[in-house]
C-alpha cells in the first residue's frame, strides 16, 4: 500500500480507533485525532519533496480491482493538481483538530464525525475511479449535517437543512452526468469507471458533440453547487456562519474546492467539447460570483457572514481561471484553491477564538480588541491582508496568474475581476478597523489571548501562506505538469476553443 493510500486511510483508522476509547478519555481522543490528521500532513509534505518533476501524470498509484464486471476498482494516485490540494487539506484538517481542543460537548462524537469528513475529502482528492470519486464526494457532505446541527450556533437547523438539500441536489445532477458517460461507453463495449483510462479513451473516441453539449451542464452545475457557483451559492455563507470554528475552516477552506476540482478533473477531460461551449458562460457567471459576493459582504454586520460572502466571492476567481483553459489561468486557479483555503481557515479560526469568549459575531460590538488579544487580532489582520491580495502572500501570486490568464481570453471579465479585489480590500480592512482598533469596549476587558499551544495552528497557516507566497514555484512547478497534460490532451480542439470564447473576450 502506497503513501497516497495511507493519506486516505489515516482519518478512517483514527475514527475506528475512537470507537474503542471511552468518552471520558478526552485527552486520548484528542491525541488520536491529532495523530490521524498529523500523519497525512507529514506524508503530503514528503510527497511534495519527492515528486518527480520530470514526469507528468499520476504517481504513487495503487489499484485494486473491486467489481471487475462493472469496471470498478479502488484506484488512487497523486499528480500536481491534487497534490497541492492534499497538502491544503492536510494543513486545514490538522490545524482544525488543534482548534477543536476548545470543544467540550460530546467530544468523542465530534471528533468521530470530523475524521469521517476529513477522510471523505481525501477520498475525493485521491480517487482515480469515478465510482469511488462519487462515493467519497457524498461521504464528505454527510458529516456536515451533524457537525453543524449539533455543535453549531445561530440558526443551525436551517443552515444544515439548506446545505444538505443544495449539495444533495447538485450531487444527483452530477451522478446523472457520470452514469450517462458510463452508459454511453458501455454501449461501445467499454465498461470502466477508471478516470485515467476514460480520459485517454474519450480523447481518441469522443462522445458525440451534441451529447457533450447536453451532458456538460449536469457536471458543471452538479459540482458547481459546492464550488459555489452563482446563483446556487446561498447555502455556503449560512453554513459558514452556523458551523463551529474547525468545521468552518474545512467547509470554506476545503469543501468549497471539491466542486472546482471535480470540474477540472472530471468534466473538462471527459467532455472537452462541452467545456469549450459552456466555459465562456462560466467566465461571465464568475464575475457575478466576484462582484455580487463582494457587495453583499460589504453590507454584512455579522463577521462570519461577512467572511462567508467575501470568500465565496473569491471562488469566482477560481472559476474564472478554470474557464480560461490556458496554462497560466489553470495554474492560477489551482494555486488559488490552495491559498484561499489557508486564508479562510486562518480567518475562521481567529473569529472562532473571539466568539467563544464574546458570544457575539457583530463586528460593531467588538472594537479595540487588538489591545486585549493582540495575537488573534494579528492573525485576523493577516487573513484580511491576504484576502486583499497583498504581495508576499500566496493569494497575490495566484490571483495575478488568474488575471494574466483571463486577460488572454476574457478581457472584460478580467477587468471586472480586478475591481473585485478593491471591493474585498475595502470590506476586510473596514472589518479590521472596526473590530480590532479604536477604543476598547469595556465588556471585553477580561478577554484572553491565545496561549502558546493555541498559537500553533495559526502559525502553521500564516507560515504556509508566506512560504508559498514568497516561493510559489514550490507548488507551481508540480501544478504545471498536470495542467499542461490536460491542455495537451485538449490541444486538437484549441481552434474551436478560440472561436468559442470570443463572446466574452476582447
Amino acid at each position: 500500500m502506497g503513501p497516497v493510500s495511507w493519506i486516505l486511510l489515516s482519518p478512517f483508522l483514527g475514527a475506528l480507533g475512537l470507537l474503542f476509547i471511552p468518552s471520558a478519555q478526552i485527552r486520548w481522543i484528542r491525541r488520536i485525532s491529532a495523530a490521524a490528521t498529523g500523519l497525512p500532513l507529514l506524508i503530503a509534505l514528503g510527497l511534495l519533496g519527492s515528486y518527480d518533476r520530470t514526469l507528468a501524470g499520476f504517481q504513487w498509484v495503487d489499484k485494486i480491482p473491486w467489481i471487475p464486471s462493472l469496471g470498478i476498482s479502488y484506484q488512487v494516485g497523486a499528480d500536481g493538481i491534487n497534490l497541492a490540494l492534499l497538502l491544503l487539506h492536510a494543513l486545514c484538517s490538522f490545524t482544525g483538530v488543534l482548534i477543536s481542543y476548545r470543544i467540550q460537548q460530546r467530544v468523542k462524537e465530534y471528533y468521530l464525525f470530523y475524521l469521517l469528513l476529513i477522510g471523505g475529502v481525501y477520498g475525493v482528492f485521491t480517487s482515480l475511479d469515478l465510482f469511488f470519486f462519487y462515493f467519497f464526494y457524498e461521504m464528505a457532505v454527510i458529516p456536515m449535517f451533524p457537525l453543524i446541527g449539533i455543535w453549531g450556533s445561530g440558526d443551525k437547523v436551517y443552515a444544515t437543512m439548506k446545505l444538505t438539500l443544495y449539495l444533495t441536489a447538485g450531487a444527483v445532477l452530477a451522478l446523472l452526468g457520470i452514469l450517462s458517460i458510463y452508459v454511453l461507453n458501455t454501449g461501445h463495449g467499454v465498461r470502466s469507471f477508471d478516470l485515467v483510462f476514460l480520459s485517454r479513451y474519450l480523447a481518441q473516441n469522443p462522445i458525440p458533440s451534441s451529447l457533450q453539449h447536453f451532458l456538460f451542464p449536469f457536471l458543471l452545475i452538479g459540482f458547481g453547487v459546492i464550488a459555489p457557483i452563482w446563483p446556487l451559492h446561498s447555502w455556503s455563507p449560512i453554513g459558514h456562519a452556523a458551523a463551529p470554528s474547525a468545521v468552518s475552516m474545512l467547509h470554506a477552506g476545503v469543501l468549497m474546492k471539491l466542486g472546482s476540482y471535480a470540474i477540472l478533473r472530471v468534466a473538462i477531460p471527459l467532455l472537452p467539447e462541452g467545456a469549450f461551449t459552456w466555459l465562456p458562460w462560466v467566465a461571465g457567471i464568475s464575475i457575478m460570483n466576484i462582484l455580487y459576493g463582494g457587495f453583499v459582504a460589504m453590507a454584512q454586520k455579522d463577521i462570519k457572514f461577512l467572511i462567508g460572502y467575501s470568500y465565496s466571492s473569491h471562488m469566482g476567481y477560481v472559476l474564472l481561471g478554470i474557464a480560461c483553459l490556458n496554462q497560466v489561468g489553470l495554474n492560477g486557479a489551482v494555486l488559488l484553491m490552495f491559498a484561499h483555503g489557508l486564508m479562510t481557515a486562518l480567518a475562521f479560526a481567529s473569529v472562532g477564538h473571539l466568539y467563544d469568549q464574546t458570544h457575539t459575531r457583530q463586528v460593531a460590538e467588538w472594537g479595540g480588541l487588538a489591545r486585549q488579544v493582540p495575537f488573534i487580532a494579528t492573525s485576523f489582520t493577516i487573513a484580511a491582508l491576504a484576502a486583499s491580495g497583498l504581495p508576499g502572500f500566496a493569494n497575490f501570486v495566484s490571483e495575478l496568474l488568474v488575471f494574466f490568464g483571463s486577460w488572454e481570453s476574457y478581457r472584460w471579465s478580467s477587468l471586472a475581476a480586478v475591481f473585485g479585489i478593491v471591493v474585498t480590500a475595502f470590506t476586510m480592512l473596514r472589518a479590521v478597523r472596526t473590530g480590532f482598533f479604536g477604543g476598547l469596549n469595556p465588556r471585553w476587558n477580561k478577554l484572553q489571548d491565545a496561549t502558546p499551544f493555541e498559537r500553533l495552528p495559526y502559525l502553521i497557516l500564516v507560515g504556509s501562506l508566506l512560504i508559498v507566497g514568497c516561493w510559489p514555484r514550490l507548488l507551481t512547478d508540480v501544478i504545471s505538469l498536470s495542467t499542461g497534460s490536460i491542455l495537451q490532451a485538449l490541444s486538437p480542439l484549441q481552434t474551436v476553443a478560440k472561436n468559442s470564447i470570443g463572446g466574452f473576450g476582447s
